[in-house]
Order: structure tokens, then C-alpha cells, then sequence
């Protein structure tokens, strides 16, 4: 039986504080068939059901693949000059060729997976494989979704709709065209959650992994 899906399609997950359980089964009800770990280090503390080993054998158990892509599509930069006043850069994150390559290696393996990318935050707005990766694999063409923690598949265009209201940027401006204004909200939004060097990091939104 060919468990390809129909068209190329990529999922987004937060393991958050789940039970293993039951991110297993917002995993398959979502009909993902592979995970691409996209956290920078893949290992936690509190939740150590997530830690990239033991995370690797309940996959395989549950008859999904893994791969572990956080080298190249992790949120914490290590370069200075992917950093704007100490906040990581999306915007100069996404034109490194690593992070190009490694979104070629979703690309491909979104023809004959459906990919469910990984990290540890809830909320998509919150996190990296929103704000970054997911707006990349957009404009590349691929139909993007988020699984959200109460089990609704929520298509990548609809987060942008929420994504503008959130940054109080829903209402049209006859100054700013709408491409223009959802750039504008994706830069505030990742102004507030992406990873901040320790000196100014604030508690405000969850430091991207």
C-alpha cells in the first residue's frame, strides 16, 4: 500500500507538557507519518518523554519516522551576525545555506511522508516553526498546517490571519499593501518570541529551541 500523500503537505507540532499518549495521538489523527525535529537541543528537563532518544523509539513504536533537523532548522543561532540587537534575525536566519538545505530536506521528504516539524512550544505563534520555518516552506509552495494542542489542524493561512490580529494589523491601510502588513506582523511577533541572548531575554513569550 503507497502511504504517500496526495500532494506534498507539512504539519507543525508542539509537544508542550503532553503525555506521551496523547501527543501520539494528536500526531496520527492529524495523519502525520514522519517527525523532523526542529528543536536546537532536543532534549528536556521536564518533559524528558520528548528527549530526542526516548522521543526516537516511541516514534518508531507508533510506525512513524524521525529525523532530527535542529542543526539546520533550529531557532537558537550561534553567529552574531544572525542576531538584531540580541534578538535572533529571522529574516537573515532564512538566507543561511544550511537552513535553505535543510528546508530542501523537508521539501523531499514531504513527498512521501506527511512531515509533522517539532519543537516544544504550544502555540505556533510562539514559536519558530511558525514564524520562520512554516513562512519559508509557504513561499516554496508547500501547504503548511499547525496541530494545535486540542487536536484542530489549523491551515498555515488562517495562523496568519490570527498573526495579524494579534499585532493589531487585521484592518486594511491604504499606506501599507497586505503583503506588506503581514510582513510587518511576522517581524513584531518574532521580535517578541524568538530566542534573545540572556542579557535581554524577557519572559514575555516562550525563547524559541
Amino acid at each position: 500500500m503507497d502511504s504517500s500523500p496526495s500532494e506534498p503537505r507539512v504539519l507543525t507540532i508542539g509537544h508542550s507538557t503532553h503525555s506521551w499518549e496523547r501527543f501520539e495521538r494528536l500526531l496520527l489523527s492529524a495523519g502525520a507519518t514522519a517527525v523532523a525535529d526542529v528543536r536546537t537541543s532536543p532534549w528536556s528537563r521536564h518533559t524528558p518523554q520528548f528527549n530526542r532518544d526516548v522521543l526516537q523509539e516511541k516514534l518508531k513504536g507508533a510506525g512513524l519516522a524521525y529525523v532530527y533537523l535542529g542543526d539546520a532548522l533550529g531557532g537558537r543561532p550561534t553567529g552574531a551576525h544572525l542576531f538584531d540587537e540580541g534578538v535572533a534575525d529571522y529574516e537573515a536566519m532564512a538566507a543561511e545555506p544550511a537552513f535553505k538545505a535543510g528546508l530542501e530536506r523537508v521539501r523531499r521528504g514531504a513527498e512521501s511522508h506527511v512531515v509533522a516539524l517539532m519543537c516544544a512550544e504550544q502555540e505556533p505563534l510562539d514559536c519558530h516553526r511558525c514564524l520562520l520555518v512554516s513562512r519559508q516552506l509557504k513561499r516554496m509552495g508547500l501547504a503548511v498546517s499547525h496541530v494545535l494542542s486540542d487536536g484542530r489542524v489549523e491551515p498555515h493561512e488562517a495562523t496568519e490571519r490570527r498573526l495579524l490580529v494579534c499585532e493589531g494589523l487585521e484592518h486594511d491601510d491604504i499606506f501599507e499593501s497586505p503583503e506588506e502588513r503581514l510582513a510587518r506582523a511576522y517581524h513584531q511577533r518574532a521580535r517578541k518570541a524568538a530566542y534573545a541572548e540572556e542579557a535581554i531575554a524577557t519572559p514575555a513569550l516562550g525563547a524559541a529551541e
